[in-house]
């Protein structure tokens, strides 16, 4: 059984999403300088690389992240591949993609996914994201989990539309996933998120095992 991380490495050196804090990360404390251990420290946004967000993201009062279901969070999931050609992910496109039906979690693999293939360091605003129509039709046919592979589940510059009518729902939204080296199909689903107090999200581990 095949066993798939989908995390992106968090560095200094990741793409965050634009006004998001830039990540910081390195020791503070070194053997060589005469510490006892080594220790380091991070500092970044909580939309960093590969995150979930809760439903306080974008909804006043809704839940926060540590409240979410982790029942959701792992489970059988569809990895569905979108042709390149494909810009955006409309309710069209969703009918045209033949996700099997009863489907509960989907991941989008797009040519977001290339990116994550090279040395990449500028956020791209022209990525590959779900239309509000899509969104509305994935909540109608019952799916819990959306995940895609770039840093929103949403266009840039039109960001509440899909958010709210997912998070609204309940849909878990997993950001910032790799699926550069999944085939499209059936696989066991793994996402934990910090369990961060308060938060409107937090960086997750991801990965998929073939069934």
């Amino acid at each position: 059984m095949r066993t798939y991380d989908i995390t992106l490495t968090i560095s200094p050196d990741m793409p965050v999403w634009p006004g998001d804090p830039a990540v910081s990360l390195g020791l503070v404390s070194k053997i060589p300088d005469g510490a006892n251990a080594n220790v380091s420290r991070v500092e970044m946004g909580v939309h960093t690389g590969t995150h979930v967000d809760a439903p306080f993201h974008f909804v006043d009062g809704g839940k926060a992240v540590e409240s979410l279901d982790i029942k959701t969070l792992v489970g059988r999931a569809y990895v569905v591949h979108l042709d390149d050609s494909v810009d955006m992910i409309d309710a069209a496109t969703l009918e045209a993609a033949d996700i099997p039906p009863r489907t509960r979690r989907v991941l989008f693999r797009t040519r977001n996914s290339k990116k994550w293939t090279k040395s990449y360091k500028a956020f791209d605003e022209d990525f590959v994201a779900i239309e509000d129509d899509a969104a509305k039709l994935l909540v109608q046919r019952g799916v819990q989990l959306v995940g895609v592979d770039y840093l929103s589940v949403a266009p840039f510059g039109n960001s509440r539309p899909t958010h709210v009518t997912l998070l609204k729902a309940g849909v878990v939204v997993v950001e910032g996933l790799d699926l550069s080296r999944v085939s499209q199909g059936r696989y066991n689903f793994y996402c934990l998120p910090l369990k961060l107090a308060n938060t409107d999200g937090a960086p997750a581990r991801a990965i998929l095992m073939g069934v």
